[in-house]
């Protein structure tokens, strides 16, 4: 489930608590947990409910100036039923911790490079997660749309990869494209000072 960014500062500034999707089936589920760039969101609720009792009260918790407004978008998603969910912010995201630990100890570049090595042997278009890494690093605030093609990639595969590659601290996301974290910069600052031969 992703939020726009205006609706990411209204959850963490306690001005929007709830969303309203159309959708087939449920894509989430009272008691989720959902990742954001503003920390961990929790879903209390989800609810079919029928567009006609969405108040204009409903719309401006879900960051709509209007009913007509939310009803509008609603309009614009895919055929389904519309759910009402109800979310909180729980606290921050563990992995924001993560990332900015612009240290790296020895134990924690080997955890690193082993979890990196499996995600290369499990990818069924090869090694790809340093080549991804020194891409971001090269070119940050650039759209997923447009590094892609340059590795060769589906821009869904590419962003899923990226994904796997946040999940570790490595990278993180910005309004457009994304960037390395200090994690991820002293990850490839250590490995770019090894001898050819340690590499």
């Amino acid at each position: 489930m992703l939020f726009k960014w205006h609706v990411l500062d209204g959850l963490a500034r306690g001005t929007i608590d709830l969303a309203f999707r159309r959708w087939a089936r449920p894509r989430v589920r009272a008691g989720s947990r959902l990742r954001t760039g503003v920390g961990v969101i929790g879903v209390d609720g989800v609810e079919a409910v029928a567009a006609s009792r969405i108040s204009d009260g409903d719309a401006r918790r879900a960051g709509f100036a209007s009913r007509s407004d939310l009803l509008d978008d609603l309009s614009k998603q895919r055929e389904g039923r519309v759910y009402r969910i109800a979310l909180r912010v729980e606290g921050p995201d563990p992995r924001v911790a993560l990332r900015e630990r612009g240290g790296i100890t020895d134990d924690e570049l080997a955890d690193i490079e082993r979890r990196l090595e499996r995600l290369d042997i499990a990818s069924r278009h090869g090694a790809w997660t340093m080549r991804v890494l020194r891409l971001i690093r090269d070119r940050p605030a650039v759209r997923a749309g447009n590094l892609a093609p340059i590795l060769g990639q589906e821009t869904q595969a590419f962003k899923r990869d990226v994904r796997k590659l946040k999940e570790l601290g490595l990278t993180e996301s910005l309004e457009v494209g994304y960037r390395l974290s200090p994690r991820g910069h002293a990850f490839l600052d250590r490995v770019g000072k090894r001898t050819p031969r340690d590499r």
